[in-house]
């Protein structure tokens, strides 16, 4: 993803969320696993076939661990190549981490499991630093695999964990995505955005789940923090220096029109940017890519 570009008007950011995914020439990502249960093995498949770096939060551990020994793919273990699970593995399992400090006799290296007791620090922390920390310099980007169901303070705290973390007007440290099997979400600083929700053309054989057109039209736009302004292009109902804010009014189930493929916002202050993925009938898994791990 493009550094930003500036006009009159102020920085333009341009986000390939696709190419990313699809592992592009120039584009890599860390891929952090929260403690939450992730049901679209699928899409978990060609996100941990393409990653730069793997890192389970505690917990996220038993969730690799159980797609491992449930995997539907007919492979042994396809997702045994774990680098490291953070936290203060409390909820860690005896069986996730036998079987990820175990080399699987393939030539995967054991994976390393850090505890850390800060308990002024969440799992989601502890990673995402530790991710920052070693791979300081390269800025690269993090995908966060969760989700926004389940107990509302858990998806709140994950909303809070994206605001966190990308305090950089610039993106200077990364840019960072939280992902579920329902959506991608990721938070648009103050600026213009040119998010490219298509790449008609794209290559993706060996992709389960990704593709140059993933995204249902689904679209949401929220001011979580403080109030904003916004214009957007490319959606069914667009706006025009439009006040959004929290209790007054919310771009929220927005469509994204056929032909569109790249959606601008315009925001005066930081929104969470939200997009559906397609309802996708997986009927046969592909085989995984081998991730770059240059």
């Amino acid at each position: 993803m493009n550094s930003p570009m500036a006009d009159d008007d102020g920085p333009v950011f341009e986000w390939y969320p696709i190419r990313l995914f699809l592992l592009y020439p120039g584009y890599k990502f860390a891929l952090v696993v929260l403690n939450q249960p992730f049901s679209d093995e699928a899409l978990f498949r060609d996100l941990w076939a393409t990653a730069f770096m793997r890192v389970a939060a505690d917990g996220g551990a038993n969730h690799i661990y159980k797609l491992n020994t449930e995997s539907a793919s007919g492979q042994d273990y396809p997702l045994s190549e774990l680098d490291v699970i953070i936290g203060d593995l409390d909820s860690l399992s005896d069986e996730a981490r036998a079987f990820f400090t175990t080399t699987r006799g393939r030539g995967h290296r054991s994976c390393r499991i850090i505890q850390d007791a800060d308990q002024y620090a969440t799992d989601f922390t502890k990673a995402v630093r530790l991710v920052r920390k070693e791979l300081s310099g390269r800025h690269t980007h993090l995908v966060c695999l969760g989700g926004l169901g389940g107990r509302a303070d858990q998806g709140l705290s994950q909303l809070h964990h994206l605001y966190m973390f990308q305090t950089s007007p610039t993106y200077a440290d990364g840019r960072m995505f939280l992902l579920s099997p329902e959506s991608l979400s990721f938070v648009l600083k103050p600026g213009r955005h040119r998010i490219h929700v298509r790449e008609r053309g794209a290559l993706c054989s060996g992709f389960a789940r990704v593709s140059g057109d993933p995204f249902a039209k689904y679209v949401g736009i929220v001011p979580v923090g403080r109030p904003s302004v916004i214009t957007t292009r490319g959606l069914e109902w667009d706006v025009q220096d439009w006040p959004t804010e929290f209790g007054v009014q919310m771009s929220t189930s927005n469509h994204v029109l056929p032909e569109t493929d790249v959606v601008v916002v315009e925001t005066t202050e930081d929104v969470l940017f939200t997009i559906a993925w397609k309802e996708v009938q997986v009927v046969q898994l592909a085989e995984p890519l081998v991730g770059n791990k240059l």
